[in-house]
Order: structure tokens, then C-alpha cells, then sequence
């Protein structure tokens, strides 16, 4: 067992919630244990599937395994049923508190002056003898 898998505490507890085999025969290759550390890997480092270790099974079966549950709800009803218990116990705590005093702006919205109103602006501050727009020249006469 290596730092981060599944302890058999937690296993004894995931396994009876996970899907069971519809094929009968041969047995799998890979554990499901094995995989699902391997699903758990992947989502824990955020590294690219192909980087998951060969310990945990192919690559390529550790993300079938995910992708096949995410889409048939294994993986939403596996944490409906562990919240829902949880909750029963009273282990969780819905109190919430959102904090907004601190709201960044991107960088583009800090109110710098556009471009063109820039250089407009800055001619005139710089030499106020020269005219900027045509409607200021004057006509000697």
C-alpha cells in the first residue's frame, strides 16, 4: 500500500456502495481497488492519465473505469449515499459563511484610460501651444 491509496477500513466501507459485476467467468485482471486508487491518484495530483503509475493498472483501464461511472451516476450515487449517512450520524455541518469583502477586479478593468483618450490627453498636457483637433485651429486673419 503506498502513501495516499485506500486503507481496508476505508475500502470495507466503499465496497458494499460500488456496482456489482453483471459478467460472470473469468475473473478481472485488474482489482478494482487497485483502479479506484488509481482514479483517486489521478484526481489527487492532477496529473494527466497517461502519467498514472503502473502500479495501479493501465492507464488506460483506470480511466475507463472512471469515465464509465461518471457518465452512468456510479460516482453521484456512491456520494449521496456516503453524505446521506454522514449526515445522519450528524458528522456534517451545513453552517455556511460567505465572506465577499475582498472582490478583485481583472486587471483590464483597474480603470487605465484607453489608448487613444491617452495619447489625446497627454499631447495636449505637453504642449497646450499645439492643436489637437482641428476644430481648434485657429484662423489667422
Amino acid at each position: 500500500m503506498v502513501r495516499g491509496d485506500l486503507t481496508n477500513s476505508q475500502w470495507s466501507r466503499l465496497e458494499p456502495l460500488l456496482p456489482k459485476g453483471i459478467k460472470a467467468g473469468r475473473p478481472q485482471v485488474w482489482m478494482r481497488r487497485r483502479l479506484i486508487d488509481g482514479i483517486r491518484w489521478r484526481t489527487r495530483t492532477g496529473a494527466p492519465w497517461r502519467d498514472v503509475p503502473e502500479r495501479y493498472g493501465p492507464w488506460s483501464r483506470v480511466y475507463d473505469l472512471f469515465r464509465r461511472w461518471q457518465q452512468d451516476g456510479t460516482w453521484a450515487g456512491i456520494f449521496t449515499r456516503l453524505q446521506a449517512e454522514a449526515d445522519a450520524k450528524g458528522l456534517i455541518n451545513w453552517d455556511v459563511n460567505v465572506d465577499s469583502t475582498v472582490c478583485r477586479a481583472h486587471q483590464h478593468a483597474a480603470g487605465a484610460a484607453k489608448r487613444g483618450i491617452f495619447r489625446r490627453s497627454r499631447l495636449a498636457e505637453s504642449s497646450p501651444s499645439r492643436p489637437t483637433m482641428a476644430s481648434d485651429v485657429r484662423v489667422a486673419g
